[in-house]
């Protein structure tokens, strides 16, 4: 079982920055892939960003160039670093270990732009 407590979460001017964090309940240097999704009012779940054991990347269009997730195993910690934050980023940031059997969440961490 992995438990996932995000934080950081909060509200910013356009064009500021966060930096989202994932605590995870176990060692996370053996989770297959660590991600962040993100959820709008009344929209469906998208996945944000990706990072593998082997620290591969991966990014939505909407957030390459502006966010970057990296992973602390020393910390058992995933982050998220937002830059240049627009309106439409404004969601509920949800953190996710992919163990290579299932799927675990955080409970999330809510992010409002204003413009």
């Amino acid at each position: 079982q992995v438990q996932l407590v995000e934080s950081g979460g909060g509200l910013v001017q356009a064009g500021g920055s966060l930096r989202l964090s994932c605590a995870a309940s176990v060692d996370i240097f053996s989770i297959t892939v660590m991600a962040w999704y993100r959820q709008a009012p009344g929209k469906q779940r998208d996945l944000v960003a990706t990072i593998t054991s082997g620290d591969n990347t991966g990014y939505a269009n909407a957030v390459k160039g502006r966010f970057t997730i990296s992973r602390d195993n020393t910390k058992n910690t995933l982050y998220l670093q937002m830059n240049d934050l627009k309106p439409e980023d404004t969601a509920v940031y949800y953190c996710n270990a992919y163990n290579g059997y299932r799927d675990f969440w955080g409970q999330g961490t809510q992010v409002t732009v204003s413009s």
